[in-house]
């Protein structure tokens, strides 16, 4: 459990707060009212059937996809829709996808050091020792000098959460960050995003990996048919869940 869990939330300011929030592709409406608040030092676990609208609520939160109705705010201030106002929220909302997207072309080190130089000016000696620091966080100090195509995806994934930490966030969104993994590195990424959570990073993180939503999940939110369906701690969800669909879900995960 992350220590932020023994403070109660109503001690710890809203951080990402979402209001009847709706979105559609089409005809298909993957949102549906949705109202989750999440406050500072929180880890929030997504986690439903696919298709039930995880990553697309992920995806909202930084405006990666537009919504139709509903607000949502990040410390207080609204979603800006371009421009400027977005490109500094982003630099805010850490993001984590499935895919690494780090530049080919580019070291380790001047991958973390990008963000921080172009769009926090931070001086170039500066960012490279907080990048180092970083990257020795996330057991991969000694890459630093290597090209993403000689580490294995596991590392790059560590090196993914390393660049996000880079531009110090205030919020982390993880999109099924270990599901383009081998089954070896699944773990080695999940250890990471354990010792962030414990550290106090407030995390919304969309995953299958019940183990990781058991140990560092202050909260477990379930989602099915674009709602969120129930929320509770880790240990009354996975014990004891209220609603039919959840229990269904269970069991089909939970005995393989």
């Amino acid at each position: 459990m992350s220590t932020a869990a023994s403070a109660p939330s109503g001690d710890r300011r809203p951080l990402v707060v979402m209001e009847q929030v709706n979105k559609h592709f089409g005809d298909l409406h993957v949102l549906r009212d949705i109202d989750l608040t999440v406050h500072e030092g929180e880890v929030v676990v997504l986690i439903g059937p696919s298709g039930s609208g995880k990553s697309t609520l992920c995806r909202t939160i930084n405006r990666l996809e537009t919504i139709e109705s509903g607000s949502i705010s990040i410390d207080g201030r609204p979603l800006p829709e371009e421009g400027k106002a977005l490109a500094q929220l982003r630099s805010d909302v850490g993001m984590v996808f499935q895919s690494f997207n780090l530049f080919a072309h580019k070291t380790i080190l001047d991958n973390v050091t990008l963000g921080p130089t172009k769009v926090r000016g931070v001086g170039r000696k500066d960012a490279e020792a907080r990048a180092r620091q970083l990257l020795d966080r996330v057991g991969v100090g000694h890459q630093a000098d290597k090209y993403p195509a000689q580490l294995s995806g596991g590392q790059q994934q560590r090196v993914a959460i390393a660049r996000s930490l880079a531009m110090d966030p205030k919020v982390m969104l993880f999109d099924e960050p270990t599901s383009a993994l081998d089954p070896e590195m699944i773990n080695e990424v999940l250890d990471v995003m354990t010792q962030l959570a414990r550290s106090g990073m407030t995390m919304i993180v969309v995953t299958h990996e019940m183990g990781f939503a058991r140990k560092a999940a202050d909260r477990v939110v379930f989602m099915s048919d674009g709602r969120i369906v129930e929320q509770a701690t880790p240990e009354q969800f996975f014990t004891n869940p209220q609603s039919d669909r959840a229990k269904d879900f269970l069991g089909k995960i939970l005995t393989h």
